[in-house]
């Protein structure tokens, strides 16, 4: 009888196991087909250069928000979450911990704001090439894209139109 009581409790803690993991992966699923990242670019560096930065725009269409957490690419020895700060006058980038994607929002990585900072690059960020960046997530995961390396900054699609 013990022994039946025993083996039904290890059955069942199993199964309720099992099932808190599959709703652990859901839940992680749901978050990652939520967030998509677009217009990933990078400015073209000379070759004696040994930073870069990458900038994109994050949208979230869930319901629950996300923090960005991180993010690393083959392309560079290190990488860090940057803002530019104004402090009067002057202004410095600024190593930041995460940045919150709201539910329903989005997050703008750009010049002068919020970017991805690469340091120690492994070769030349050279106009035309492209280079995967692993965007890492504290509810989504790992998201990679592709960053495009570009002459300058890209106009947003309503610049061109706008003349003042």
């Amino acid at each position: 009888m013990l022994l039946r009581l025993l083996t039904a409790f290890v059955l069942s803690t199993t199964a309720l196991s099992a099932l808190s993991h599959e709703h652990g992966h859901a839940d992680h699923q749901q978050a990652a087909e939520s967030l998509t990242v677009s217009g990933a670019w990078s400015r073209a560096m000379p070759p004696s250069v040994p930073t870069g930065a990458a900038y994109f725009t994050l949208n979230n269409s869930g319901k629950q928000q996300d923090r960005l957490i991180g993010a690393q690419t083959p392309r560079a020895g290190k990488t860090e979450l940057h803002t530019h700060v104004h402090e009067g006058d002057m202004m410095r980038m600024e190593q930041i911990e995460s940045v919150e994607i709201p539910a329903g929002g989005q997050a703008e990585f750009k010049p002068g704001g919020n970017h991805v900072m690469m340091f120690e690059l492994k070769e030349p960020l050279a106009a035309g090439d492209t280079f995967p960046l692993t965007l890492i997530f504290e509810h989504a995961g790992e998201v990679v894209v592709d960053v495009v390396i570009q002459e300058d900054a890209p106009q947003a699609a309503g610049d061109a139109h706008h003349h003042h």
